[in-house]
């Protein structure tokens, strides 16, 4: 591949980075700077905090969002492989298998050790 192949993706990263530029300062200076009493309250969701935000949480939440970022991250391998499948065909569906057997009893193996399951 050559270094021009790559100028799209160039051009998209740019572009991303301008707007998110452009979201994040253009409203600290075009908007309203007055404050009031309502402005300065802590909130959460529109209602007034009743105790400590930094309490301990289960350790099944954060399992449950490790485990989202694995699966996570092994499904956005699937896209380049997705991009090539037509051109490489059968070699392709080869070399995936493997890797799609080990997120597939993965996620087996959390589902029936009930890590997927919400509450009690």
């Amino acid at each position: 591949m050559m270094a021009i192949d790559y100028l799209p993706l160039l051009i998209m990263i740019v572009l991303g980075a301008v707007f998110g530029a452009i979201v994040l300062i253009l409203p600290a200076i075009l908007g309203p700077k007055e404050t009031n009493s309502q402005k300065l309250e802590p909130y959460e969701s529109g209602i007034i905090p009743f105790s400590d935000a930094r309490r301990r949480f289960p350790v099944k939440y954060y399992l449950v969002a490790m485990l989202f970022l694995i699966f996570d991250i092994e499904v956005i391998f699937l896209y380049p492989w997705a991009a090539v499948l037509r051109d490489l065909r059968v070699f392709a569906l080869v070399a995936m298998a493997p890797f799609l057997l080990v997120l597939i009893v993965g996620f087996v193996y959390e589902w029936k050790k009930g890590a997927l399951k919400w509450g009690g």
